[in-house]
């Protein structure tokens, strides 16, 4: 008698649960995409390692990171629906995955009604979100994937375990977004030994937790746009990181025209005991991570804990097919207590992109760094080079 109940229990809850599933399926319909870029270039610096010689490689990602996802979307009625993305990134010239980064680089889940949209999960941050959608490099690719400063004050471009509001007004001229992502305890206490610091910044990198607080908001009208942003990263050693930037482009005919500024500001703790010097050294790798690097144009923070970047950019749409663009970074660091590590950088970067179709196109780009300043100031610290010229030629296609 018990097992028939349980039987006839077990059958009216799935029956329920089809009523459900149809009454759901019958309020709108389901998307599910799966879409990506495959991008190969071969990239050639001077400069480069301890002879300074220079190097040829093939890397996978000139103008874009190769990457894959799926997105999908489902109408819950009355205007609403729900979300769900996901994205990995990829190295085509070797078929690995991006090195040092999660499987997923992105990966949230989400609701979107009237009042706007709320997602949950690892997200871009809203300076990503500002500069992409206001003041990117190209408008048909919002960055160089092989040389991209304007990314270099980004605060990782990303952060895990983030909550985001986004929200327009009906013709979307105003968009804006507030965020705000979890630590999850994800601190230095346990170190005890600075032998263990670079294995906690790599960790933390590879979709590790830090807490960040900020939003943005950007107005569009007639071919202008302006927009400006705000962030407030909490590193895992204690470090509160302040982040601005405010920029605007103008498009009228072929022509294609941006300026931008950026700031971060990081405010170290007082040296006061051997934790805290543990705590100021992870930050400070962190730090370095999001500010150095080839492809972010970068140059070694040393002790330096201030960096500010102006740009100019010009685009030209020579053809139908035929995209050329021009741009210019000025980045300026301060901050060190020996002035070694205060110093100017300059970034000039120029790109012609070739269309084949909609989905294929082929580029090339030449791009310059050049450091002035202290003596700490350099492009990598095998190298210490203090100029670099890079030449990157690419076929992209997307799906």
């Amino acid at each position: 008698m018990e097992l028939s109940i349980k039987k006839n229990f077990v059958l009216a809850a799935l029956a329920l649960c089809g009523t459900g599933a149809a009454m759901a399926q019958a309020a709108g319909t389901s998307k599910l995409e799966l879409w990506g870029i495959v991008d190969a270039a071969v990239r050639h610096t001077n400069n480069e390692g301890a002879a300074k010689s220079g190097k040829t490689q093939m890397i996978g990602g000139g103008m874009s990171q190769s990457r894959w996802g799926i997105n999908v979307e489902e109408d819950l009625g009355g205007g609403s629906k729900a979300l769900a993305f996901l994205e990995n990134r990829f190295d085509a010239d070797a078929g690995n995955p991006a090195i040092g980064a999660p499987y997923f680089q992105l990966s949230y889940v989400g609701l979107q009604g009237p009042y706007g949209r709320i997602t949950a999960g690892r997200q871009w941050n809203v300076l990503f979100d500002v500069v992409t959608s206001t003041y990117a490099s190209f408008p048909y690719s919002p960055y160089m994937e092989a040389y991209k400063p304007e990314l270099g004050m980004a605060m990782g471009a990303r952060a895990s375990n983030m909550l985001k509001y986004m929200f327009a007004t009906p013709d979307r001229s105003f968009v804006g977004a507030l965020q705000y992502s979890f630590d999850e305890n994800n601190n230095t206490k346990g170190l005890t030994s600075a032998t263990q610091v670079p294995g906690f910044v790599a960790s933390t990198l590879n979709g590790g937790a830090w807490k960040t607080a900020g939003g943005y908001l950007r107005y569009a009208a007639a071919g202008a746009a302006v927009g400006g942003g705000y962030l407030r990263t909490t590193l895992p050693g204690g470090t509160d990181v302040d982040a601005w930037t405010l920029g605007g482009s103008y498009r009228t005919g072929p022509w294609y025209l941006t300026a931008g500024y950026g700031l971060n500001k990081a405010k170290f703790a007082t040296v006061t005991s051997p934790a805290v010097a543990l705590g100021n050294a992870v930050d400070g790798g962190l730090l370095g991570q999001f500010w150095g690097g080839q492809t972010n144009g970068g140059f070694q923070p040393g002790d330096a804990n201030k960096r500010q970047l102006l740009q100019f950019g010009v685009g030209y749409q020579l053809t139908s097919q035929l995209n050329l663009g021009a741009h210019y970074f000025r980045g300026k660091q301060s901050g060190s207590v020996t002035g070694a590590s205060n110093g100017n950088a300059n970034f000039y970067v120029a790109v012609a992109d070739y269309a084949f179709s909609k989905r294929t196109d082929a580029y090339f780009g030449v791009d310059h760094t050049s450091i002035s300043g202290g003596s700490a100031i350099v492009l990598d610290p095998v190298s210490k080079a203090r100029s670099r010229t890079g030449i990157t030629i690419g076929l992209r296609h997307r799906f």
